[in-house]
């Protein structure tokens, strides 16, 4: 029987880690789980449920109420909250502003980190990306990335993906948000935000899309390669 393949990428927020981790996972030929989106998740359903986001205890209880759960019959695949599909809802600024807190209680922490390994167990080649994938969730991982950019593109990214959407941005505070997300991920004592150790690093900044897609897949098919693993994927890995 062969072990499964786990691809992880971390980073910080707006480095495209969702996008780029769901374009790899479909040239590979892998699945793809998009962790950001569960604790998205979680944030949502504080605010359905009007539970203050700092209140630890009752949102491991709500959680314990509730299914979460990913369909990877779509692409990318769906995160879903007692089967209904987010969809773009949790990428709204009330789901952003307070998912950084979510994110920091232990308790939240094990649930998720729990569900993102059950996943991973019943996929046997799995693209993973978020913040402690690589370091927390899966140390072992056959390859494993940290993706990055300087703070300003990673506002103007999101910017852009906001007016995309027809919102009006205010690209200064987004920028300064990016840099308070930093700095609350790297800070938490839970999870926080750190490169794991012998990652390999690609600074997307100057990169155009398809280059950062092209850069990690290049990437994983040598390591992959380099470690005598056969992905059945293709292209020399």
């Amino acid at each position: 029987m062969n072990l499964p393949i786990i691809v992880t990428i971390d980073g910080p927020a707006g480095t495209g880690k969702s996008s780029a981790a769901s374009e790899l996972a479909m040239r590979l030929g892998f699945d793809m789980l998009d962790t950001g989106a569960m604790y998205r998740a979680v944030a949502l359903l504080s605010i359905e449920s009007a539970i203050d986001p700092a209140d630890e205890a009752a949102l491991a209880v709500a959680m314990d109420r509730s299914q979460l759960s990913v369909d990877f019959s779509s692409r990318p695949p769906a995160i879903q909250l007692n089967g209904r599909n987010l969809h773009e809802r949790i990428r709204d600024a009330d789901v952003t502003q307070i998912v950084s807190l979510i994110a920091s209680h232990h308790e939240v922490r094990v649930r998720l980190v729990q569900a993102q390994r059950e996943v991973a167990a019943q996929h046997e080649r799995l693209v993973t990306e978020g913040r402690d994938q690589g370091s927390v969730v899966f140390p072992d991982a056959t390859v494993r990335i940290w993706l990055d950019a300087r703070a300003e593109v990673r506002a103007h990214r999101r910017s852009e993906e906001l007016r995309l959407r027809g919102e009006q941005v205010d690209e200064a505070r987004v920028l300064a948000e990016i840099i308070a997300r930093d700095a609350s991920d790297r800070g938490r004592s839970e999870g926080p935000l750190r490169k794991p150790v012998g990652a390999d690093s690609i600074d997307t900044s100057n990169l155009s899309f398809a280059a950062v897609v092209d850069d990690l897949e290049r990437l994983v098919r040598r390591r992959l390669h380099e470690a005598n693993v056969g992905c059945g994927c293709g292209g020399g890995a």
